[in-house]
């Protein structure tokens, strides 16, 4: 058979057996939890007035209506060391992945040397010595791997998986990090809220001090009642420092966040008196939703659908490997290179087969091993999610019942110490029962500004598990084609 016609024939014979690629082609698996009707189902805590079923904004902080905390989760979501961590990583499994889609089609190399030797009689079978010359060598080679039993087309899936769930550990990254960011700045708008209710209750408890002093100097008071302001007094200012520390970490971690050193990051914008509220309802979607929404999600599937390609990466081992190549070129005396006398050429294939042992095989076992390890990890990301989600909505909405009970509760004791303070300063009850109810105040004016705190936090975390954040941003680089789409079944 002629070279052309062997190469023709080559050719068609992997035409013929393209469609027999070894190995499972990957289909999300009908037993996954995902596909499971009550994971796709509304959310049970997905009730009351404190939430709606539309549908999650990519940037939810933007519900907050806040200028500040805007421009630092941009901020962030540009300059964060985490976020360039992920946006790396990403970079360096696409390359992973052209590097292994050029493995596959036409490969060409070009050779030239040129030496001067003595080259051994004995080899040519000549028993005299040959002359010393100058040789020269020049040529042109290409090669195509036929791949007929697909050991590369399922190593440029698994690459191409690969590359997708490191996209999405990016969006990943890029959730966390919006998160952090406005949950620093609720811990740092909440921290100033307390201490200004610790100012206010000092400054309340300090006039008290005053009035029991001059009761006392009017022989209408008793030092027992001084002290007992005093010390009430020195308890809330212990209380100071704690609320004053808890601003000034939450401002380094902000600064963190946005990838400055403490002495870089501008606090001169930050002014929020109290934690960020929302004016509407929490819009939380539904399962599927979720589950689309969520990049961890996402990444364990692309992590599944690699590790499916594997299994024929690994079967196709067990079969020969056909590459044809061709070559042309000169080899001779320098001085004659390019004669027809040293002209050479060569085409047709080459066939390199291992022979499989038990090794091959449990290669393939080990293949198949961490798929199901891939699915069962797959399934915990999703069980994860929901509960992640309900828990978050559990709580959000019962913290928001307690805040309101606390507020009636402040109210109720605002009211009750202005009036045993109306009484005192008249004479007609005793101090203790004055200091009582301011004390009761305070408690409570704390308790709510926890409270306060604490919804803010809910909310934060809420829509952290709802998987808002890396949808168009600006900050977000180019995103992979088919990243989220439909899964591969060839």
């Amino acid at each position: 058979m002629r070279p052309t016609r062997l190469a023709v024939a080559l050719v068609l014979l992997q035409s013929l057996l393209g469609c027999a690629v070894v190995g499972p082609d990957y289909h999300l698996p009908a037993e996954a939890a995902i596909n499971r009707p009550s994971a796709n189902a509304g959310f049970a805590g997905a009730h009351g007035a404190a939430v709606t079923l539309a549908p999650v904004p990519n940037d939810w902080w933007r519900l907050y209506d806040d200028p500040a905390l805007e421009r630092l989760v941009q901020q962030a979501l540009a300059a964060n060391t985490n976020v360039r961590v992920a946006a790396a990583n990403l970079r360096r499994t696409l390359a992973l992945r052209d590097q292994v889609d050029a493995e596959g089609g036409f490969h060409g190399a070009l050779e030239g040397a040129a030496k001067r030797a003595q080259e051994s009689g004995e080899q040519y079978l000549l028993s005299e010595k040959l002359p010393v010359v100058n040789e020269g060598d020049a040529g042109l080679s290409v090669s195509y791997d036929l791949d007929l039993f697909g050991k590369l087309k399922r190593a440029g899936q698994a690459a191409t998986a690969d590359a997708q769930a490191s996209q999405a550990a990016l969006d990943l990254v890029r959730v966390n990090v919006a998160a952090q960011t406005v949950r620093a700045y609720v811990e740092s708008c909440a921290a100033t809220q307390a201490l200004s209710v610790a100012r206010r209750q000092l400054a309340l408890q300090t006039r008290s001090v005053d009035i029991a002093k001059r009761l006392e100097a009017a022989g209408r008071g008793r030092s027992t009642d001084v002290l007992r302001a005093q010390a009430q007094a020195d308890l809330l200012r212990a209380n100071l420092p704690k609320f004053e520390a808890a601003h000034d970490a939450a401002l380094l971690q902000l600064a963190v966040m946005v990838g400055k050193t403490p002495r870089e990051f501008d606090t001169s914008t930050l002014t929020c008196a109290h934690a960020p509220t929302l004016r509407q309802p929490i819009p939380v979607g539904d399962g599927t939703a979720l589950l689309k929404r969520r990049p961890d999600v996402r990444e364990a599937e692309r992590q599944l659908a690699a590790a499916t390609a594997r299994i024929g990466v690994a079967t196709a081992a067990l079969y020969p490997d056909i590459v044809i190549g061709a070559s042309g070129g000169f080899t001779g005396v320098l001085e004659d290179l390019g004669k027809a006398s040293t002209g050479r050429w060569n085409i047709g294939p080459l066939i390199s087969w291992t022979l499989p042992d038990n090794g091959a095989r449990a290669r393939i076992r080990g293949a198949r091993a961490g798929t199901e390890a891939a699915l069962a990890h797959f399934d915990g990301v999703v069980l994860d999610a929901l509960k992640e989600t309900e828990t978050a909505l559990t709580r959000y909405t019962h913290d928001l019942a307690s805040r309101s009970e606390l507020r009636a509760a402040r109210d109720a004791a605002r009211q009750a110490a202005q009036q045993n303070r109306v009484l005192y300063q008249a004479g007609k009850t005793p101090y203790l029962a004055s200091l009582d109810a301011d004390r009761t105040l305070a408690n409570t004016e704390a308790a709510l500004a926890a409270a306060d705190r604490q919804v803010a936090l809910d909310q934060v975390n809420l829509f952290l598990a709802l998987g808002g954040g890396w949808q168009g941003s600006e900050a977000n680089p180019a995103r992979l084609s088919g990243a989220s789409a439909a899964k591969s079944t060839s």
